[in-house]
């Protein structure tokens, strides 16, 4: 099979998927006998992004896998095929989020020393009902409060493939 085919088949299934493939995955479309290598199609990835360089969409990688967005830069036009709004989160949402991508694993009351105030339940309830944080075990103190972490769905949605690719935080400097 050439990479030319290779190429045409990846990306006919990163877009069939509807969601990110995986390496494995997309491996794993290929009867054994006739499986390219991981090497071979992440070559053959690293060819189709470029392929889309100057077009509307892109292929990207985020945590799970490949997958194609729309360009940034053309959101303008294209917000308007979604006409309701974005939801709009609370300050103490992203900031209980943020918390948690920062400093993970956190506990409830980590987050409540961080912030200096409660973290209403149902922050915590939203976040792990969108699959942004999850619960990774148990801090091994009296109460054993839940420590969270985020999830996988967490960086797809910011179209991220790694923590290390989050804003790096600033340190807040006080004028006296």
């Amino acid at each position: 099979m050439g990479t030319g085919q290779l190429k045409i088949i990846l990306e006919a299934a990163i877009l069939a998927a509807g969601e990110p493939v995986s390496l494995e995955r997309l491996s794993n479309l290929f009867q054994e006998t006739e499986r390219p290598s991981k090497l071979l199609i992440k070559q053959a990835l690293v060819a189709l992004e470029s392929d889309y360089l100057m077009r509307g969409i892109r292929l990207k990688q985020v945590a799970s896998g490949y997958c194609f967005h729309t360009s940034s830069e053309l959101s303008e036009w294209i917000k308007g095929l979604w006409p309701q709004k974005r939801p709009q989160y609370t300050r103490a949402f992203l900031e209980t989020l943020a918390i948690v991508a920062y400093k993970q694993p956190v506990t409830r009351g980590d987050i409540e020393a961080i912030r200096g105030v409660s973290v209403s339940s149902n922050i915590i309830k939203m976040l792990l009902d969108q699959e942004w944080i999850q619960s990774i075990g148990q801090r091994e103190v009296p109460g054993r409060p839940n420590l969270y972490a985020t999830t996988t769905q967490f960086l797809d949605h910011f179209n991220i493939k790694e923590l290390a690719e989050l804003p790096s935080i600033r340190p807040i400097t006080v004028y006296e």
